[in-house]
C-alpha cells in the first residue's frame, strides 16, 4: 500500500520482501469500509470488491455447535454485489463512500502488487532480504537475493520497516512493544492452528445456509473458519487444546481438527497449515527514529478479532505516504514526519484495545457442557448461547465507530477550532468536521460521492459563495503543493458547520472556518504542511 501511495506521487521506492511473492495463505479476511474508501481514492476499490467471494455470496457471520450441528446465531450481512446500491441508501453511522468487503488478504495483496508494479519508480524485490542498513544523511541498505546470495546496496532517503512482529528494523532501533501478551482464553488466547484447506463437498454436507464466517462453539473444539472463494476453499482456525503439541501437528491432524469442527465426515485437502499465537495487544513504544519508520505489525500486533490489524496497517501507509512525499519533494520540512507517530500511535493503542475487548467477549464465553445435547437442558443452553453470540456479532462486525472514528487530536499539523469531537464509540459513528477526524461524507444529488470530488492531495471545500481563495492557490503553486478548490452547495454547510474546510490527502479535516477567516488560509495551510505559521 505504501508503494502505491508513493508511486502515485512520483516518489521512487524499493520494496524488499523475503517471500517469493504475495501471500499464498488467506491471512486477514475483512477489509473495513475505511480501507475501501482509500482503495477508491487510488482508483481500484471495484477491483478489490470483485475479488474473493462471488458477488451473490452472503457475508453472514454464523455460529454453530458444530458446522453440521445446531445453528446458534447468525448476523446477516449483504453480498458484495449489493454494496454499491446499499451504501447510497445508508446514513448516520454508515454515511460513507464504501461498505466493508469480506475478502482474503491474499487477493488484496495481489491487487496492490499489480497496481504498484505499474507505477514508474517503484521496484518490487520479492525473494530479497534486508541484511543491514546504516543511517547518515540518508539510508544505505544492504539487500540479499535469497536464491543465490547475491547482494546489492540501495541508497535512499528513508527506511520503512513494515517487516512484521519480529521486525528486524524495530529491533535494530532498540524499540520494544508495550501492552498485553500471552493472554490465555478458552478461545482466541493461546496457541492456534491455521489450516488453509480445499473441501469441494463442504456446502453439500452442511445443512445450513451459506455464511462468510463459520464459528464453532462447543466444549471440544472451538474454531472459526472464513470462506475464501465461495466454492471450495476455506481458512480454518482452531485453538489447540491442552496436550496438543504445536510443534508436532501434521496435515492429518489438521484435517481431523477440521472434521471434528464439522461434526460429520467432510473430505478436505490441506493446502497449508501453521500455528500462531492469539492473545496479543501490543504497540511499539515508538514508531519512528531519525529516518526510519515502523508500520503494520512491526508497530502494532493484534489478536485478529474485528479485522483491525490489517486495516490499521493500511491507514499507517496512507498517513505516512503523503507526508514522505511532501518532504521528499521539498514541499514540507522534515519536521512534518514527526506527526506520523503523534497521529498513528494513539490510534494503534485504541484499536488494539478494541480487538482485545472483542477477543475477551468471544474467548472468555465458555460453552455449557450440555450445549450439544438433544435435551431440554441442551436446548436452553443453545438459546442462551445464541442470544449472547448474536449480541457479540453485532458488537464485533458492526463497527462504524472504530472504522471511521479514529482521530488525530493534538497533532501539530491539525488546526483546532476549539470544538469537541463526538464521543468515541465502537458501534456508533457521528459524522463531524471537527478538525482531526475523517471528512464527513455525502452523496450528492447526481449520485456522485463527495470523496470523488476531492483532489488526490489537498482540497479546500467551499460551501456556497465565500471569499476568494486565489491567494491560497497562488501560494500552494509556489510551494509545489497540489490544492484543488471544490465548491459545494450551501445545503451541505450544516454537515461541516463551516463555510470552508481544508481536507488533507488522507481525507482528514485539517481545518475548518468561516468566510471571515479566509484571510488566514495561507497561515493555516502552512501549518497543515508542517511549515509553521507563514
Amino acid at each position: 500500500m505504501l508503494a502505491n501511495e508513493l508511486g502515485r506521487r512520483g516518489v521512487s521506492a524499493v520494496l524488499v520482501d523475503e517471500k517469493p511473492g504475495t501471500a499464498f495463505n488467506p491471512q486477514a479476511n475483512a477489509t473495513q469500509a475505511r480501507s475501501m474508501e482509500y482503495y477508491r481514492r487510488l482508483g481500484f476499490a471495484d477491483e478489490i470488491r470483485q475479488a474473493g467471494l462471488p458477488a451473490d455470496y452472503p457475508t453472514d457471520v454464523a455460529y454453530f455447535t458444530r458446522y453440521a450441528g445446531y445453528e446458534l446465531a447468525r448476523y446477516r450481512l449483504p453480498p458484495s454485489g449489493r454494496a454499491g446500491d446499499l451504501i447510497k441508501a445508508l446514513s448516520g453511522s454508515w454515511s460513507a463512500a464504501e461498505l466493508p468487503h469480506r475478502v482474503s488478504q491474499k487477493f488484496v495483496e495481489a491487487v496492490l502488487r499489480r497496481q504498484a508494479q505499474r507505477l514508474p519508480g517503484i521496484r518490487l524485490h520479492y525473494g530479497h532480504k534486508l541484511i543491514s542498513y546504516a543511517e547518515d544523511e540518508g539510508i544505505l541498505a544492504e539487500i540479499e537475493r535469497l536464491d543465490d546470495g547475491r547482494r546489492m546496496q540501495v541508497r535512499a532517503d528513508f527506511l520503512i520497516g513494515a517487516d512484521g512482529p519480529r521486525s528486524m528494523v524495530r529491533q535494530s532501533l532498540g524499540i520494544t512493544y508495550g501492552g498485553e501478551t500471552g493472554t490465555q482464553r478458552d478461545f482466541m488466547g493461546g496457541r492456534m492452528l491455521a489450516v488453509y484447506l480445499r473441501s469441494p463437498g463442504f456446502y453439500a454436507r452442511i445443512p445450513h445456509a451459506k455464511a462468510w464466517m463459520y464459528n464453532c462453539f462447543n466444549r471440544d473444539r472451538r474454531a472459526f473458519m472464513a470462506a475464501v472463494n465461495g466454492r471450495d476453499e476455506f481458512a480454518f482456525h482452531t485453538q489447540l487444546r491442552p496436550g496438543e503439541d504445536a510443534n508436532a501437528i501434521t496435515a492429518t491432524e489438521a484435517r481431523v481438527a477440521f472434521q471434528r469442527a464439522c461434526g460429520t465426515p467432510v473430505g478436505c485437502e490441506v493446502l497449508s497449515f501453521q500455528t500462531w499465537t492469539a492473545g496479543h495487544a501490543l504497540v511499539a513504544d515508538s514508531m519512528q527514529k531519525g529516518r526510519v519508520f515502523l508500520g503494520g505489525d512491526a508497530a502494532h500486533l493484534f489478536t485478529p478479532t474485528g479485522g483491525l490489524g490489517y486495516n490499521t496497517a493500511i491507514e499507517d501507509a496512507v498517513n505516512l505516504g503523503w507526508k514522505l512525499a511532501s518532504v521528499v519533494k521539498g514541499i514540507s520540512p522534515a519536521a512534518l514526519l514527526d506527526s506520523y507517530e503523534v497521529e498513528r500511535r494513539p490510534v494503534a493503542l485504541r484499536n488494539t484495545d478494541h480487538a482485545r475487548r472483542f477477543a475477551d467477549s468471544l474467548g472468555r464465553s465458555t460453552p455449557a457442557p450440555e450445549i450439544e445435547d438433544d435435551s431440554e437442558a441442551g436446548s436452553e443452553a443453545r438459546r442462551a448461547a445464541g442470544a449472547y453470540l448474536e449480541q457479540h456479532a453485532r458488537a464485533e462486525f458492526n463497527i462504524p465507530g472504530i472504522t471511521f472514528g479514529g482521530r488525530y487530536d493534538g497533532s501539530p499539523v491539525i488546526i483546532s477550532d476549539g470544538s469537541l469531537p463526538p464521543p468515541d464509540s465502537a458501534n456508533v459513528y457521528v459524522p463531524s468536521a471537527c478538525p482531526g477526524g475523517r471528512a464527513p461524507h455525502a452523496w450528492l444529488a447526481d449520485g456522485i460521492s463527495l470523496y470523488d470530488l476531492l483532489g488526490f492531495e489537498w482540497t479546500l471545500l467551499q460551501f456556497g459563495e465565500v471569499a476568494s481563495a486565489d491567494l491560497l492557490i497562488e501560494v500552494a503553486q509556489a510551494w509545489g503543493a497540489d490544492l484543488e478548490l471544490v465548491q459545494l452547495p450551501r445545503s451541505l454547510r450544516d454537515l461541516y458547520e463551516a463555510d470552508l474546510a481544508l481536507i488533507r490527502p488522507d481525507q482528514i479535516v485539517a481545518w475548518r472556518g468561516s468566510a471571515s477567516q479566509a484571510a488566514t488560509l495561507v497561515d493555516v495551510f502552512a501549518r497543515a504542511l508542517g511549515r509553521g505559521a507563514n
